[in-house]
Formats: C-alpha cells, structure tokens, sequence
C-alpha cells in the first residue's frame, strides 16, 4: 500500500479550498476533493468529486470509491461552507436550515465516514474549519455563528469518541479571508468584525496552511479536541 498521505478537503471549486487542494497536491499529496459545480483544480494528484455535501447517499459513494482507490484516508478537511448576513428576526427558516445542513451536518457525515476508514490504519488527522463569529458574537451572523458553534463542540466531543484510535480532530476559527463568502457583508460590518481581533486584518491564505500544515503532521498526534482561533479574540 502507498504511504503517500491521502487528503480529503470538501468545497474544492474556489476559495480556501481551492488554494489547500493546490498546495497540498504541490507537496505531493494524493488529494480528492468535492464541490457541487465541476472541477476548477489542475493537478495529477487531484480527483473531483461532483457532490452535493448535505446528501448522505453522494456522501457515502464519495467515500466508497475513495477507499476503492487508495485504500486509505489519511486526512480530512471540512472547509465547505455557507454564511447568509441576516438579523435573526429576518432570517427565512429555509436559510437557517442551508446553513446549518452544509456547515454542521455535513461535516458530522465526512468526519462520520472519514473516521471508519481511518480506523484501519490506527492515524487520522481531522481538522474541520469553524469561525471566529461562534465566539464574536456578532450581530447579524446568529444561526451562521450557531453553526459553526455546533461544529466546535462536535470537534471536541467526537475527538473524545475517537481518541483511542490514532486520530484527531481539531477545529480552526477563521477570521474573514477575501474569498466570495464575505463579498457581501457590508464594510460596517467587516470592519467591526475586524476590530475584535487581535491582529486586525483579513487571514491570508498561506496563515490557514500554516495551521493546517501543522494539525495534520505525524508530530500533532497529542493535540485533539482544540479550537484555534487565528487572529486572537
């Protein structure tokens, strides 16, 4: 069997998980990816999947024909997600359940099925992209904030279910990257977002990796269950 690392990152057609399919294919991965429009990423170490994140049946396909291919799942990145700018008061119940299907339930299904094929090999690593706005609090971002608050206290539940079995899990809080996700959030709004940081600035792509990098090396193994805000709140 190849020890190549095999990684699995969803929301591959843009964004920030455009950029991890591309730099960890440059560092010789065998990467696959999701997104529910076609592949935008060129690479040899790169397949796509055109899959709809939310669906258990798609999802369950996905993963069958991973392990048919590589025999192994080495990494999973859950950085799919959605946000819709809405005070509470004026929020559709439609998009509370979007948001809440593709950035909770979703990724219970990938960490789901990513952990049984882990299983095999006794190693894992899983780290699934939350937001700094589960802790800001901030106005207008209620249900996309419980969201990605559901999502940390899975990390760290099902980190603990899984603990005994070579594979962690961990979640990133990202700050606002300049990505299509917050092209229409109002200025007044990003600007007060950015002031609760610490480091007040938008996240480049490069400070995600540098997380990530360190979260799925071999080196990492005593670190689980664990919410890294970037930027400092």
């Amino acid at each position: 069997m190849s020890k190549t690392k095999v990684i699995l990152i969803t929301g591959t057609s843009r964004g920030i998980g455009k950029y991890l399919a591309e730099y960890y294919c440059g560092k010789n991965f065998l990467a696959a990816g999701c997104s529910r429009s076609a592949n935008t990423v060129s690479s040899a170490n790169y397949i796509h999947f055109t899959a709809d994140v939310t669906d258990e049946v798609s999802v369950k396909k996905m993963f069958s024909e991973i392990r048919k291919s590589y025999g192994r799942l080495d990494i999973l990145i859950n950085n799919a997600g959605i946000a819709s700018m809405n005070h509470a008061l004026l929020t559709p119940l439609k998009t509370a359940e979007n948001i809440i299907r593709t950035n909770f339930t979703a990724p219970f299904l990938f960490c789901r099925e990513a952990a049984k094929i882990m299983l095999k090999n006794k190693f894992g690593r899983i780290i699934n992209l939350s937001s700094v706005a589960a802790d800001i609090n901030l106005e207008g971002e209620a249900v996309y904030a419980a969201s990605k608050s559901a999502l940390v206290s899975f990390t760290k539940t099902f980190s603990k279910e899984i603990s005994g079995y070579g594979i962690t899990v961990n979640s990133i809080g990202l700050t606002p990257v300049k990505t299509g996700l917050v092209r229409n959030v109002p200025d007044e709004k990003m600007n007060e977002l950015l002031g609760r940081l610490s480091i007040k600035r938008f996240a480049d792509f490069s400070d995600i990796s540098n997380v990530t990098d360190f979260l799925i090396s071999e080196g990492s193994g005593f670190i689980t269950g664990q919410n890294i805000n970037l930027g400092g709140i």
